[in-house]
């Protein structure tokens, strides 16, 4: 597995300090004590001896899927854009909601699916990242335009919902609607066939983590600061959000890295075989920097590291550092 080539500037060292010294009133450190040379050797655990088995299956599964996909074109609030709901099937009969937006003008040339973070912000962007992209966001079920009572639409609930078995945990199905997704918008979207993106942060960077190995439609892939990496690691550091939901299940009942294993977004990266940009923060409260770090760490392929200071925290973002984020995505799809 090749090492991830990043020079560790001064900027990166000062990037360090800004972090360890950042305020909070948490009862512990949002940087766990990792310094940028620990959190680039965090490893991947290597998962159970059918993960692949298992994970290939669920594509299969999922790929079988009759999508019965309707569309229809509502008011956009963006001129630059036309707006679509969309509907689809996804794993288990679920319905799966979303939106897809394409430029008001100008030639279509690729495709882009769009996970979202855990949290009750799930909606459609307009992003020029590629500007000519069809980008569709889709709704991961138990959400906004995929609720279904079956499965709970608050954080705490939703993480661990299933979590009893590997089959019945929400995760592989939201996993699943990944790969619906895609499929949703090449129906649509026929011409962007061997030109589709994947682009998800937080909750949607875990997915895609998990989702992106076994999926050769994808060209290319971002994934921001995402979660569920390291699980043997992650339920045994304090956190809050999702992670903090998962700790307490495993403080209750141990026996569920067992089925965490499977949905272990580090374990599964070790098998994405396109090329990846990964932002990763330094300090996180919510989803811890070793498992961001895990989950980059073990990508066998071309890959890029954006190191940005803070996420998922009340400290600002440094405009400096999101400006250079937005111009590296740009840079990064436009070589697809």
């Amino acid at each position: 597995m090749p090492e991830i080539m990043i020079e560790i500037t001064a900027a990166l060292r000062e990037k360090e300090k800004r972090a360890a010294s950042l305020e909070h009133e948490l009862p512990f450190d949002p940087t766990y004590g990792y310094g940028i040379e620990k959190l680039l050797a965090v490893p991947s655990p290597e998962g159970p001896a059918d993960f692949v088995e298992f994970w290939e299956a669920t594509y299969r599964e999922a790929r079988s899927v009759e999508l019965a996909l309707t569309k229809r074109e509502v008011a956009s609030p963006d001129p630059d854009f036309r707006l679509f709901e969309v509907e689809f099937n996804s794993l288990g009969g679920l319905r799966i909601g979303g939106w897809i937006t394409i430029p008001a003008k100008g030639e279509i040339t690729c495709g882009k699916v769009v996970g979202h973070g855990y949290g009750p912000n799930v909606e459609p962007q307009f992003l020029r990242l590629p500007y000519e992209a069809a980008s569709l966001y889709f709704c991961a079920r138990g959400f906004r335009r995929s609720a279904n009572p079956s499965i709970p639409a608050n954080t705490p609930e939703h993480v661990v919902h299933g979590m009893e078995s590997r089959e019945s945990y929400v995760w592989r199905g939201c996993v699943a609607d990944v790969w619906c997704a895609a499929s949703a918008l090449l129906e649509v979207f026929p011409e962007i066939a061997g030109n589709l993106f994947y682009s998800g942060a937080s909750f949607g960077g875990g997915l895609g983590a998990l989702a992106l190995p076994w999926d050769a439609r994808f060209k290319r892939a971002y994934l921001g600061v995402p979660t569920f990496g390291n699980q043997p690691l992650r339920v045994s550091l304090p956190c809050t959000g999702s992670g903090d939901a998962v700790s307490r299940r495993y403080r209750e009942v141990p026996g569920i890295l067992e089925v965490l294993a499977y949905f272990d977004a580090a374990t599964a990266a070790r098998y994405i075989k396109i090329p990846t940009l990964l932002e990763v923060a330094l300090f996180d409260p919510a989803v811890v920097p070793p498992g961001q770090f895990a989950v980059a760490n073990a990508i066998p392929c071309e890959k890029q590291l954006f190191v940005r200071v803070n996420s998922h925290s009340t400290s600002p973002f440094d405009l400096e550092e999101s400006l250079e984020l937005e111009r590296l995505q740009a840079n990064w799809f436009r070589q697809g």
